[in-house]
């Protein structure tokens, strides 16, 4: 994953971290909703945005989403887009 100066997250795949990418990636979501940068009921950034912002490939991105939502973190509405919860 790439960094950027926008939010705190690793330059690259960190070789001590050896969960699946999509993982890494549901964790910095995560981090970024916990933070209230993302906040309820307001979308998450595009797929293509998130593609470019973190460097991975839509899969990766597909499955960290449908991992956030496997947490309640966030709430897909078909052609409406991927929603932040209000909580849990």
């Amino acid at each position: 994953m790439q960094g950027t100066a926008a939010s705190a997250r690793p330059a690259g795949r960190r070789s001590t971290d050896e969960r699946p990418l999509y993982v890494q990636l549901a964790d910095l979501i995560a981090k970024r909703i916990e933070s209230g940068e993302l906040q309820p009921l307001k979308p998450l950034p595009s797929e293509l945005r998130l593609q470019q912002e973190y460097g991975v490939a839509r899969g990766t991105v597909r499955a960290a989403i449908a991992l956030l939502r496997e947490r309640g973190l966030v709430m897909t509405m078909p052609q409406r887009g991927t929603y932040v919860t209000e909580g849990r």
